[in-house]
Parts: structure tokens; C-alpha cells; sequence
């Protein structure tokens, strides 16, 4: 990671005042003045401010149910950023793995490790991304037939060269239904992949319209039963899941 990254997870220090330590000369790495803040150190170099050794803290990785008209960022930007709803220290040190758009609701993963993030977003590691989807119009079971083909093949989407990744489109079950008055505009998706505004870009270019979205799942890490606003912090094999 960064050197100016490395002593903020080692000190107190804000990522300004790591900076300043570090024109000051005061930071060696394996025994030299380092003074490039964006040098790239590692767990097995020996990083001193001042003599005293520095051993990072170990990284936090945390789940979130995002609520409409948050926005996913480090900053407040019209909306308030999800790293308000995250009670811990130095929440806003945190970088969230897979954005979503103010008006998406659902499952946000939030993590200081570079290299995890990397694994989730990532096309190359095609993690799955499943949404549920309110359309404006109605799909009928032909339809639907047709539009699972049109998926599984990937749809041209205005302004891109290539075609989507193979997607998956299903009806959602009746019991398993959010709004029962839905049944025929409620389907889950599943892509491998993030593009922008991508899942309603999709429905856009088959004629339909999003009218609600929502994340339920990344990988093997569901949403589950956590209510709107709510956290926690993920298990160790939720974890391991993208290590």
C-alpha cells in the first residue's frame, strides 16, 4: 500500500498530517529517509517514524444495507455518503467495493484492503452481482423466455464496443415476491460485471424501464435479514471469500 497509507493504519496521524511527517524526514524505510507518499511498502518492510517501529492495523471489511438517496463516496455530495451509517473510527478511511447509485438500494461492501476491493469489482475475477428489479412494464412468460436468451447471449448497450457478459434473468417466485402486485415486473438479475448504470441500461436496451433496484447479493455474501441503515462487520469466511 502507500506509504502515507501504511502510517495512518499504524498511527492516529490523518492522511494531511502523514504527509507532513514524512517532508520532515522523520519516516525511514528499511533504514532509509523516506519522503514519497505515494511509495508502495510492504508487510515485510520495517517502516520507523523517529525510530519507533510501526505496525499496521489489520484490515476491516463490513457490510452495509444501503438506503435510498445515499450516495456511495468518501464525501457528502448532495446526498450523505454510506460511511455516515458506519459507527467506527476513521469510517471515512474506509472505500466502498462495488458502488451504487443514489436511488439503488442494498447490500454495499465497505473495506480498507485495496487488494480485497480489487477481487470483488474486478471484471477479470467475474464475481456475481445479484439485483432485484421493479420494471415499468409488465413481462409476460414468452417474453420472458425471449429476454433470458437476450441476457444470456449480452446485449449491445449504447456507447460501448462490446457486448455485456453473459447475464442471468429470472422471474422472481410468488412466495418470495416483495410486492405481490409485481409478480409479472419483478425479476432478479445477475451480472458479472460493472459497467455504468449498467443494470438499467440493460432493461433500456430491451424497451423496458427500471423503476426500482435493489443488491442482494455479491458473491456468496447475501444481505440477508439486515434492515435499512444497518452494518456489521463481515465473518472471517465472508471474508476469505475474496482474499
Amino acid at each position: 500500500m502507500r506509504l502515507d497509507k501504511f502510517i495512518c493504519k499504524s498511527t492516529e496521524l490523518t492522511r494531511t498530517e502523514a504527509k507532513k511527517v514524512l517532508k520532515s524526514g522523520e519516516v525511514r524505510v528499511n533504514g532509509d529517509v523516506a519522503k514519497n507518499a505515494a511509495m508502495q511498502v510492504h508487510e515485510n518492510n520495517t517502516i520507523t517514524i523517529d525510530g519507533q517501529q510501526l505496525s499496521a492495523r489489520g484490515s476491516r471489511y463490513y457490510i452495509l444495507h444501503k438506503v435510498v438517496d445515499s450516495i456511495c463516496s468518501n464525501v457528502d455530495e448532495g446526498y450523505p455518503s454510506v460511511l455516515n451509517f458506519i459507527e467506527v473510527d476513521k469510517a471515512f478511511d474506509l472505500h466502498i467495493a462495488g458502488r451504487l447509485d443514489a436511488d439503488t438500494t442494498g447490500l454495499v461492501l465497505l473495506t480498507d484492503d485495496g487488494r480485497w476491493s480489487h477481487n470483488v469489482i474486478s471484471p477479470k475475477k467475474q464475481c456475481q452481482k445479484t439485483y432485484r428489479v421493479w420494471l415499468r412494464n409488465g413481462i409476460d412468460d414468452d417474453k420472458l423466455a425471449v429476454l433470458v436468451t437476450k441476457f444470456a447471449q449480452g446485449l449491445q448497450l449504447q456507447g460501448e464496443d462490446s457486448l455485456t457478459r453473459p447475464a442471468i434473468l429470472t422471474r422472481v417466485a410468488a412466495e418470495d415476491l416483495l410486492d405481490e402486485q409485481c409478480y409479472k415486473s419483478e425479476v432478479l438479475l445477475t451480472i458479472t460485471e460493472g459497467k455504468y448504470h449498467q443494470v438499467k441500461r440493460m432493461f433500456a436496451a430491451v424497451g423496458n424501464r427500471v423503476v426500482r433496484l435493489h443488491r442482494e447479493q455479491i458473491g456468496a455474501i447475501v444481505l440477508g435479514d439486515l434492515a435499512p441503515g444497518e452494518w456489521r462487520a463481515l465473518s472471517p469466511d465472508e471474508i476469505a471469500l475474496f482474499s
